[in-house]
């Protein structure tokens, strides 16, 4: 038996979400805001902590520097029940995202530090070896990761390892990398623009020719999938929302989970919508996600 049931790669730091008047004025104008929290962040670190919460055996592969903001996600992970393997950053500062929360969007500043810092070599044939499957996140983030990933995912499955990705919006539109690294993909996880943007509007029909699951995170409407012979769609969870930082990921965990416990896609897809609709029950990306109770029949 592997000893990880999921080995999660990528980015790791803390989020600072702000809620109010959050929308900035210069000329040294004072704001005030009627919430701020300081948790867990990173598209990576979510998916795992989520994975966890769900019964998995979780290891988080990433770089944090040594800094307050390094101890705080360390913290914040091993509290979770997430193994953690650092990848070396030596002097580069842990990396911070500022959330600016409205009623119906938000924005999002982001100091890189060390969420660039892992490289391909980090992801060794003796970790890989540990673990059943192995899941990226924020793959624009880490272009250092990503232009060495195809190969990686190609050793994953030569070890017998399953892949799963999640690229996350990428800032500069051109997709680089997504077509060399899909073709070793067993699950792509978008959301309905991402998916578009990287099809050309053209829908999921070729990845899925090509032998990939594609799991879309559809908003308030859950989720839709489509796999070889089959598809399906599962609604959201009615909540009500608080704040929906990370539930994406939470929507990879409750996905990677019902798939790496025996169940079929299309369970998957339901447990996928209704762990991104119940993670956004509290301020963060990882207060209110769901345990198996949650699941329970």
């Amino acid at each position: 038996m592997r000893e990880f049931d999921v080995l999660v790669v990528g980015d790791a730091n803390p989020d600072l979400v702000l809620r109010g008047d959050v929308r900035p004025r210069f000329g040294q104008q004072e704001q005030l805001l009627t919430g701020a929290d300081l948790v867990l962040g990173g598209s990576a670190a979510i998916t795992a902590t989520g994975c966890a919460r769900l019964g998995l055996r979780t290891a988080l592969l990433t770089a944090i520097g040594d800094d307050l903001f390094g101890e705080i996600v360390r913290d914040q992970l091993r509290a979770r029940n997430v193994r953690i393997i650092t990848a070396p950053a030596a002097g580069v500062p842990t990396g911070l995202t500022v959330i600016l929360n409205e009623a119906d969007d938000r924005a999002m500043l982001t100091l890189p530090g060390t969420i660039a810092a892992l490289r391909p070599a980090d992801v060794t044939d003796a970790l890989l070896g540990r673990a059943r499957h192995v899941h990226v996140a924020s793959l624009y983030l880490q272009p250092d990761l990503a232009e060495g990933l195809a190969p990686v995912f190609a050793r994953a499955r030569e070890l017998g390892l399953t892949t799963s990705l999640d690229t996350n919006w990428d800032p500069a539109e051109r997709w680089d990398w997504v077509p060399e690294i899909l073709p070793h993909t067993d699950v792509f996880l978008p959301n309905s623009a991402e998916l578009h943007a990287i099809t050309g509007g053209d829908g999921p029909e070729k990845l899925v020719a090509a032998g990939t699951i594609v799991v879309m995170k559809d908003g308030i409407r859950g989720a839709r999938a489509w796999w070889p012979g089959g598809e399906s769609t599962a609604p959201a969870r009615p909540v009500e929302v608080v704040d929906a930082v990370g539930a994406g990921d939470s929507f990879n965990a409750g996905f990677l989970a019902a798939c790496l416990s025996g169940r079929s896609v299309r369970e998957a897809v339901a447990w996928a919508a209704a762990a991104g609709s119940l993670s956004t029950r509290a301020a963060g990306g990882t207060a209110a996600q769901p345990t198996l109770d949650d699941f329970a029949d």
